[in-house]
């Protein structure tokens, strides 16, 4: 077996000893792209066994642990001698209410596997902080996480409070968390939403193309 498909069935299974051995594998051959992808590959296999309800939220977190591991060992290789250059920057944080982080930091490790740099300014933060930040730092991406039902006001709050700024037209908006679907994202405004970690990586990997 190849050691792209190596690395994707390890990290599908959540072999992590083996994940990183092959990893070691891949750096040794000079071969940190291919490791990348190949780990990236292997989360969506997670993410699809954990849609078909095969994986739980702590397999997502064990995976998302697993990559933070992996991407930490390849930043080097990756950084260095034309290695992928940075895809964009993402704000992401808990909204204000709200103090949970799991999937927060699901996400924070699977965009930076993607190559964003990641603005995380964690949980509890209000729209004017959001605003304020996104501003600051010329971001354009935009992701809100929430777990509790009171989290859905706040995510509204903070895209109306774009809006108040001028700002609407100039970022793109997705939302994560337990109580999100079609019709929250609607209501609150958002440009995406997505409960798979790994769906929402993909929204922000083409609006970085855009």
């Amino acid at each position: 077996m190849a050691l792209y498909e190596q690395i994707k069935e390890a990290m599908g299974e959540l072999d992590e000893d083996e994940v990183m051995k092959l990893i070691n594998e891949a750096l040794a051959n000079g071969e940190a792209d291919l490791a990348l992808s190949a780990c990236q590959d292997g989360l969506n296999v997670v993410g699809e066994r954990f849609e078909n309800s095969e994986y739980f939220v702590s397999d997502l977190i064990y995976a998302g642990d697993i990559m933070g591991q992996a991407v930490g060992a390849l930043k080097p290789a990756l950084s260095s001698g034309g290695g992928q250059s940075v895809a964009g920057k993402v704000l992401l944080c808990t909204v204000k209410g709200d103090l949970h982080d799991i999937g927060k930091n699901i996400v924070k490790s699977l965009l930076e596997a993607s190559n964003f740099e990641v603005v995380d300014l964690g949980i509890d933060v209000a729209p004017e902080d959001i605003v304020a930040t996104a501003k600051k730092e010329n971001i354009k991406i935009i992701a809100l996480s929430g777990v509790l039902t009171l989290a859905i006001d706040t995510m509204k709050e903070t895209v109306e409070a774009f809006e108040k700024a001028g700002m609407r037209d100039q970022v793109k908006i997705i939302i994560g968390g337990a109580p999100v679907t079609a019709e929250v994202s609607k209501l609150v405004g958002s440009d995406a939403w997505s409960l798979v970690p790994q769906e929402g990586v993909k929204y922000c990997l083409e609006w970085a193309k855009m």
